[in-house]
């Protein structure tokens, strides 16, 4: 069965939107990243039982922290910052989550060793608290490339990974040639899609992320959390300093939402799925 979860804060920045943007497209899972304003790293733990709480009233789950974790500077005091790393392991519990989508630290290119050390103190930490750390590969960040992020899962053992097609667009590298390499090694996919010529994000399927091909590659039970960024939202000048370039234009921030999950949707059809309820099956 294929499973979806979503980025809901693209679909609205309060926590009700998020419920209804879900429910609403028969979406059983949260990649919590947002809530009313405030990044989940940001978050009490009053805050965070109390969505956890309203989740529960309406059958909906987190099923990954959508975290910054390792978007900071190779140069970050790790003592220091493990306090941050443990408040949201500590969310995580309380969420009822046991994955944490994080980064490998900016300004890292230079800093193979380093990076492997810090990770390798974020996955022990996480070993404690029955975390799974998931590796992004994201622009700017040591694990950009498909070759470092071979290096990373090669030498951080325990470290997972979440593929997104779209980012190695981003840094040039295409899906056909990175697909083959992470398809088996990946805990759980990013749908979002890219023109790789001109950069426009569009939905799943129209750009050159090779998303059939992904839901083909798929052999056992696999969740696939959208993050379209069909539109921009608030909140995206805090995790992306670069400027948004899409080719279509929606009235909402909701309907963008709803575009890319019927997108996402059709293509699991065209490839032999059945919706049923909670998921995708052949």
């Amino acid at each position: 069965m294929i499973k979806l979860s979503a980025f809901s804060d693209e679909a609205g920045n309060s926590l009700e939107q998020q419920i209804a943007a879900l429910q609403r497209n028969n979406i059983p899972y949260m990649e919590i990243r947002n809530i009313d304003g405030k990044n989940i790293k940001d978050l009490s733990l009053q805050e965070a039982q109390a969505i956890k709480d309203r989740l529960d009233e309406e059958g909906l789950k987190v099923w990954s922290v959508g975290s910054p974790l390792g978007k900071v500077d190779i140069t970050v005091d790790m003592d220091e910052y493990m306090e941050t790393v443990c408040h949201i392991f500590e969310l995580a519990k309380i969420l009822g989550a046991d994955k944490i989508r994080m980064f490998s630290f900016f300004n890292s290119y230079d800093q193979k060793d380093k990076v492997i050390h810090n990770l390798k103190l974020m996955v022990a930490k996480a070993n404690e608290y029955g975390i799974k750390l998931c590796h992004e590969n994201e622009k700017e960040i040591y694990g950009d490339t498909a070759t470092r992020v071979k290096e990373i899962l090669d030498n951080v053992p325990g470290l997972y990974c979440v593929y997104d097609p779209a980012n190695f667009l981003q840094v040039g590298e295409k899906a056909d040639t990175t697909l083959p390499l992470f398809a088996d090694r990946t805990e759980y996919f990013h749908i979002k899609d890219v023109i790789m010529e001109t950069e426009e994000l569009v939905p799943a399927g129209e750009g050159d992320g090779n998303i059939p091909e992904l839901i083909a590659s798929i052999q056992e039970d696999k969740v696939l959390s959208l993050e379209p960024h069909l539109a921009v939202f608030e909140g995206y000048s805090t995790i992306d300093n670069t400027q948004m370039k899409n080719k279509y234009h929606f009235a909402s921030n909701s309907q963008a939402f709803d575009a890319a999950a019927n997108a996402l949707k059709q293509l699991l059809i065209k490839a032999g799925y059945k919706e049923t309820k909670g998921g995708f099956v052949k």
